[in-house]
């Protein structure tokens, strides 16, 4: 029989749903359980792929081609189990799917409604797909009370009713904060929270209360009173250090043992998190450290990087040091005198972005690194940047440019327009839709025998997740090999490029793929794993 476990939030956002969720599944999982996590999002977006990430923060593309809400990295960093489409779901693209069967007459001439069409759907969604699972765990976006989450609300209040008794579990996550000038922590906030969602109908059985200080017992005590659950349900959620601490800091907090004994679970076996205990250990006490600049568009929000910055940590791990990120906003190097703040830095890596703010000084920055054989590593964007800076500095293509900021002399990076997914020819338009029309998800790529990357990845066939419409021109290759720039990577046919390198510099790689997307703690992608082996060096030579 498979179990659900809901988990809400309240109060305010971004109390950690994500990581709650991810942490939980992982702590099941160590006790044996097969788990499946979703993310319910309420934003009428149909998916966040065109939304700013500023707004939103990381698109999270999964390997069947996803654009989905960065807390599915947390899943699948946390328990290794990959994601896909039926994974995520958004109001948005619950009401196409509605809207869309309604105009085909579907509905039979009905009145389509909220209730039950629309929590139907979620409701299918969320019980499809999960044979053999012992537990899918449902994070519903957002907070309690928003009018956009109603909706999700009121189909996991039917679930809970229509499943059998001892088959679902609600975990809801509050704030409770520690007001200086009154010396104490306030349940208030809490209290409320839970009265709100009391009040659509759901109880909840486990209260995780976000804090940065240990909860009194007397506190723990009145929120166990006040909102209807036991006081060993009543979990802390203290801050910590690293989100890598989280599993061992739930379980000795008995957040596991709540939810198993919710649904009548006593005889589990224990889980072994000693591999949890291990990296937790390297990041607090690391023998070295480095440190890493990102050049990026978006760095005002760190999120916009989240899946980096944990495969930048990954990569410490694997070298038992810590990365110190140093974020330099990429307009700034547009002016030369700003070149100064890379020195020093023991590696450079330029992500991924979209359109032309910045692109220059990406651009300054994989000269700075090329030039002064600082360990480079660019990521998609950060690759295309790459190669027209090479294309400019050292094929003397003056010209050299994106057809992605306009018309350009010299195309060396072009927009894709066609492309094969498992043998079927995927065409689009620059005047299409940008929703959904990238090159997305898994797509294979040959590297070449005896380059650095086939050593890296020890194999010459890999498989890695895209996210892009423009891709470097191929007819540029044979100019820009001859300069020392060698295209050691290419997808299946050899018509796209995949990677670039230059064998003669320390550490010099970009790819077009997101690898970011792909490691884990626990399995650092070689790609990090290698770029801060190469940092290291770079520091010891410093």
């Amino acid at each position: 029989m498979t179990r659900y476990i809901f988990i809400t939030g309240g109060v305010v956002s971004s109390l950690g749903k994500g990581i709650t969720s991810a942490a939980l599944g992982a702590l099941l999982q160590a006790r044996g359980f097969k788990v499946r996590l979703r993310k319910l999002d309420p934003y009428l977006n149909v998916d966040p792929g065109t939304m700013s990430p500023f707004q939103h923060g990381e698109v999270f593309v999964t390997d069947d081609g996803a654009e989905t809400d960065l807390d599915l990295g947390h899943y699948e960093r946390f328990t290794g189990c990959p994601n896909n489409k039926s994974d995520n779901i958004t109001t948005g693209r619950i009401y196409q799917e509605i809207i869309a069967k309604e105009r085909r007459g579907d509905y039979l001439g009905g009145t389509v409604q909220v209730i039950p069409h629309v929590t139907d759907a979620i409701k299918t969604f969320v019980l499809k797909d999960n044979e053999g699972i012992d537990f899918v765990l449902c994070e519903i976006g957002g907070t309690v009370g928003d009018i956009e989450a109603l909706p999700f609300f009121e189909a996991i209040r039917q679930l809970s009713n229509q499943l059998d008794r001892g088959q679902t579990c609600f975990i809801h996550l509050t704030l409770l904060p520690y007001i200086p000038s009154a010396g104490e922590m306030k349940t208030k906030p809490t209290q409320h929270s839970v009265k709100e969602l009391r009040s659509i109908g759901i109880q909840p059985d486990v209260l995780m209360c976000r804090c940065d200080r240990p909860i009194p017992y007397e506190e723990k005590r009145k929120i166990a009173l006040f909102c209807n659950v036991r006081e060993a349900a009543v979990v802390q959620a203290i801050d910590v250090d690293t989100i890598y601490d989280v599993p061992v800091r739930y379980h000795s907090e008995g957040l596991d043992r709540e939810v198993l004994k919710t649904f009548g679970i006593e005889d589990a076996p224990d889980p072994d998190l000693t591999q949890w205990a291990d990296i937790t250990h390297i990041i607090r006490e690391p023998e070295g450290e480095v440190t890493i600049a990102v050049v990026g568009k978006y760095t005002g929000l760190k999120d916009a990087y989240k899946s980096l910055i944990e495969s930048l940590t990954h990569g410490g791990i694997a070298n038992k040091v810590r990365v110190n990120i140093r974020w330099l906003e990429s307009e700034s190097f547009e002016n030369p005198d700003q070149l100064h703040l890379l020195e020093g830095v023991n590696g450079i890596l330029v992500p991924g972005g979209f359109g032309e703010r910045g692109a220059e000084g990406k651009i300054a920055a994989a000269h700075f690194a090329r030039t002064r054989n600082v360990p480079y590593f660019g990521i998609c964007f950060g690759m295309q940047m790459a190669v027209i800076e090479a294309a400019r500095n050292l094929a003397e293509v003056g010209k050299a440019g994106s057809t992605e900021f306009g018309a350009t002399p010299e195309p060396v990076v072009g927009l894709m327009t066609e492309w094969l997914k498992e043998d079927e020819l995927i065409q689009r338009g620059a005047s299409g839709d940008l929703g959904g029309t990238m090159r997305l998800g898994a797509y294979d790529a040959i590297l070449t025998p005896g380059s650095r990357v086939a050593e890296i990845y020890g194999t010459t066939k890999i498989s890695e997740r895209h996210r892009h419409r423009f891709e470097v021109n191929m007819s540029y290759r044979e100019l820009l090999e001859a300069k020392g720039m060698v295209f050691s990577g290419t997808s299946p046919d050899g018509l796209l490029p995949e990677i670039v390198e230059i064998p003669e510099h320390p550490w010099f790689i970009g790819v077009q793929f997101h690898p970011e997307l792909k490691s884990r703690p626990f399995d650092p992608h070689p790609l990090f794993e290698s770029f801060i082996e190469a940092a290291v060096h770079q520091n010891r030579l410093v």
